[in-house]
């Protein structure tokens, strides 16, 4: 794996987590699961990862009576998730040129007769 790319994000569920806070001021855990698509427990694994990396934020407090967990991303989050889809980006671009250069010098593939 290309050293410019966040070994903490190549977790589907952490990257996407990323992302949504990365739209928005904060969020509520709620709505960041439900977003996800994932389970209390897979997202609190997930926040716990991002926070410890100094991405995530995590502020309590209570709606009335309730308890709430809000979620937002850090400078240092939304900057290394910014760094991540650029290297992304990268990768992919020199793959097509790649790609591009050997469809240029090699012949068509003829795929081996079934059996």
């Amino acid at each position: 794996m290309p050293a410019a790319l966040d070994r903490l994000l190549q977790h589907a569920t952490r990257l996407t987590v990323l992302a949504f806070l990365g739209a928005c001021r904060e969020a509520d855990f709620a709505a960041v699961r439900d977003h996800c698509e994932v389970s209390d427990s897979v997202l609190s694994k997930a926040a716990t990862a991002l926070e410890e990396a100094g991405y995530l934020a995590v502020r309590k407090g209570y709606v009335g009576k309730r308890p709430r967990t809000w979620l937002a991303a850090t400078r240092a989050g939304r900057a290394a998730l910014a760094a991540h889809l650029a290297e992304l980006q990268r990768l992919v671009a020199a793959a097509e040129a790649a790609g591009a250069q050997h469809a240029g010098t090699a012949g068509e593939f003829t795929a081996p007769a079934a059996s």
